[in-house]
């Protein structure tokens, strides 16, 4: 809880006291960016680039990008839904999109299953050539809230009334934003920013500045997080920072997810953009590597087992087009795989049974019947930090 008496204006903004039967004090951002401004700690920012760049590099090498693109898109969902609360796995959110039950309530991996849908249509809206704006954030909050639990809270439209957050009402509340009729002043001034009004920002320093005002304003009642880590990918793709969605900093929000708070709030009550952004940057440049690496694993990976098959000779023939759909889809039922590939059942069952003796596949649901097979390892690579809470 915040407790001063006057009001407080800093580099960052300004508290104003609010009177009333408890009262309480809210924040007022400063428009971006910050004055005078942020001192950025080049060494960090250059490695952050450098990182990010190898990143992209590493793209160029994939066979097959839309695969790739596919998994990271959901393991960033899985990390930014699992901020707010959720226990969905990769392999649910999988065994939803292929209409299968997943181990955790549905309502959880729907709201997971919408972050994909919302991440999706930003992007193919920002390729179309519509810009990063306000209406474009609307429309994607809309997808993010809908037939879940926040669809109740006006999905798509900035809030009309108080929210707050870290307590009861606002008056025990470790933060309070600003009032509804400051949401679209704040708002329409981060529009500017991101359209390099008053000045142009490195795509680096500008999306992380932009994600810090987006969760300072608060501007919906609900699915402000998410929609703030999303602006964060939509920002770096839009300026060309990333062609493929391939960073996961959520990983970095939630491994940190205390220090990613504290730094935030710094931000309000000290006007410590600093501390912000070299927390920001360590995070891009810890989570780049990782993600350039694990796409070196698994490139490696799928190589080695598709050697392993290729040693089966002409049987191994319809195993290495079910092992290519396992790539597509981590996770599939033969049923499903006998349609796609256009194969007998035997066939696919065969095939089936060989990457299971290799280790590639494994049949999780123990029925002898409506068999679910998900390639175990890769999921396993590709969930690392996605784990579900104890």
């Amino acid at each position: 809880m915040i407790d001063f008496d006057p009001i407080k204006s800093i580099r960052s903004g300004r508290w104003e006291k609010q009177s009333g039967p408890e009262p309480f004090v809210l924040f007022i951002p400063s428009p971006l960016p910050p004055t005078p401004p942020v001192t950025l700690d080049t060494a960090a920012h250059e490695r952050a680039n450098r990182a990010l760049g190898r990143l992209e590099g590493i793209t160029t090498l994939l066979p097959d990008p839309t695969l790739f693109l596919y998994m990271y898109i959901r393991k960033e969902a899985i990390l930014s839904s699992q901020i707010e609360g959720t226990q969905s796995s990769l392999s649910d959110l999988l065994l939803y999109e292929n209409k299968q039950t997943p181990g955790v309530p549905l309502a959880d991996v729907k709201e997971v299953s919408n972050y994909v849908a919302a991440m999706s249509h930003g992007l193919a809206r920002l390729k179309e050539g519509f810009p990063l704006s306000l209406r474009l954030l609307k429309e994607i909050h809309a997808l993010l809230l809908k037939d879940t639990r926040g669809s109740d809270k006006e999905p798509g439209e900035f809030r009309r009334s108080q929210n707050w957050f870290g307590g009861t009402r606002p008056g025990t509340a470790r933060y309070v934003p600003p009032p509804p009729h400051e949401v679209m002043p704040a708002m329409g001034a981060l529009e500017k920013f991101l359209h390099g009004d008053p000045i142009q920002t490195a795509t680096l320093v500008k999306a992380g500045l932009a994600h810090a005002q987006f969760e300072t304003i608060h501007p919906f009642l609900d699915g402000n997080g998410r929609l703030g880590r999303l602006l964060i990918t939509f920002i770096l793709c839009a300026e060309g920072a990333l062609s493929q969605p391939l960073l996961y900093l959520s990983l970095h929000f939630k491994q940190h997810r205390e220090e990613y708070n504290e730094v935030l709030q710094r931000i309000r009550t000290h006007g410590d953009w600093e501390g912000w952004m070299a927390f920001y940057l360590r995070g891009v440049e810890e989570v780049s590597n990782q993600a350039a690496d694990t796409v070196k694993r698994l490139l490696t990976m799928f190589e080695d087992h598709s050697h392993q098959i290729q040693k089966l000779g002409k049987a191994g023939m319809t195993a290495l087009r079910v092992h290519t759909l396992l790539r597509k889809h981590g996770v599939i039922s033969l049923a499903d795989a006998e349609r796609e590939l256009k194969l007998s059942f035997p066939a696919v069952n065969k095939a089936m049974m060989y990457l299971q003796k290799f280790a590639i596949a494994r049949e999780f649901t123990g029925k002898l019947r409506g068999r679910i097979f998900i390639y175990d390892p890769y999921i396993k690579i590709l969930a690392e930090g996605t784990e579900r809470s104890a």
